[in-house]
C-alpha cells in the first residue's frame, strides 16, 4: 500500500503487561495471528489479519506500565515539522521524533485537552496492510471533554477540513475530520455517561462479520460491553474494553441503517 496522505490514521498499537493474554483474547475475538516479537524493539509483536498486518501489541518500558490503551497513528511526511506544529498550537509532545531503525520515524503528542495520539513517517513500514476488512482497522474517532479545543487543534496541525453533524439528540457533539472531502477520522464530545476516570482518548474501530458475535467472545473472554451493540448508518458497532482496560470498539459495516445524518461545513 502507498504511504497514507497526511493526517491520515495509519497505524495502532497498544502496550499490554500481560502480552500473551491480549494475544489470546485479540486472537480470539478479532481472528488475530501474530509475528515473532522484536527483541530489538522492545519486543513489539504485529497482528495480523488474513496474513496483512493491521496492529501490534508491545509490553511496557520499565517504569512505565500505566493502564493499556490503544494509540492511533497519523500520518506524517515530517515528524519534525509535525512536532513544531503540535508545539505551536498548543500541544504537548510526549515522546520526541525518533527513529525506528529502517521502518520509519514516530513521536507520541497530547492534544490540548488531554487526548494522546501517536504520528508516524513511513519508511520500510507503511502502515496498515488492510483496513475495513474483517480483524482489521476501520475508523477512529477522538473523545473529548473539550471539544473545542480538539476542534482547533487538529485542523492547525494536520490538513484537516471539518464538517458538524447534526444529530437529533442535544446531547451528543459529533465532528467530521476530512482530508480532500473525505472522513477520516471523528470526533465526539464526551458526556457525563463517561466516568470521570476515563481520560480523553481516541476511540479505535476493528472491522468483525458480526457485531453481536464478538461481543459475545470478548465478554465471555472477560472484557466488558461498553455500550451497544447498536444500528447505524455507517454500520452496527458496540464499544468494549478488554480485559486489560484498553477500550476499542467493533463494527460490521455490512449491516447499516437508517440515513447519514445531515452534515455543515465548519469553516
Amino acid at each position: 500500500m502507498a504511504v497514507e496522505p497526511e493526517g491520515t490514521p495509519c497505524w495502532a498499537d497498544a502496550m499490554f503487561s500481560d502480552v500473551e493474554g491480549a494475544k489470546s483474547f485479540y486472537g480470539d475475538v478479532l481472528g488475530w495471528t501474530f509475528g515473532e516479537a522484536s527483541t530489538e524493539f522492545g519486543n513489539y509483536t504485529e497482528a495480523y489479519a488474513n496474513g496483512k498486518a493491521v496492529a501490534a501489541v508491545v509490553p511496557p518500558m520499565p517504569g512505565a506500565e500505566e493502564q493499556s490503551a490503544w494509540c492511533l497513528y497519523l500520518s506524517s511526511p515530517d515528524v519534525m515539522a509535525t512536532a513544531a506544529r503540535i508545539r505551536d498550537n498548543g500541544g504537548e509532545v510526549l515522546m520526541e521524533p525518533m527513529e525506528v531503525g529502517d521502518f520509519g520515524s514516530m513521536l507520541l503528542a497530547r492534544d490540548p485537552s488531554g487526548v494522546v495520539f501517536g504520528v508516524w513517517q513511513a519508511g520500510r513500514h507503511e502502515g496498515f496492510e488492510a483496513k475495513a476488512v474483517p480483524g482489521a482497522y476501520c475508523w477512529a474517532e477522538v473523545f473529548t471533554r473539550e471539544p473545542e479545543r480538539s476542534d482547533a487543534f487538529f485542523p492547525a496541525v494536520f490538513p484537516y477540513t471539518a464538517q458538524q453533524m447534526e444529530i437529533e439528540e442535544e446531547e451528543m457533539d459529533f465532528r467530521l475530520f476530512n482530508i480532500d472531502k473525505q472522513p477520516v477520522l471523528g470526533r465526539m464530545k464526551m458526556t457525563g455517561e463517561f466516568p470521570p476516570e476515563v481520560p480523553p482518548y481516541i476511540n479505535v474501530y476493528f472491522t468483525v462479520e458480526d457485531c453481536d458475535a464478538a461481543v459475545a467472545k470478548a465478554t465471555e473472554r472477560g472484557g466488558v460491553l461498553r455500550f451497544g451493540p447498536m444500528d447505524t448508518h455507517f454500520g452496527r458497532f458496540a464499544a468494549l474494553s478488554d480485559p486489560q482496560g484498553a477500550l476499542f470498539s467493533v463494527i460490521d459495516i455490512t449491516t447499516t441503517k437508517g440515513e447519514m445524518p445531515k452534515l455543515t461545513d465548519v469553516s
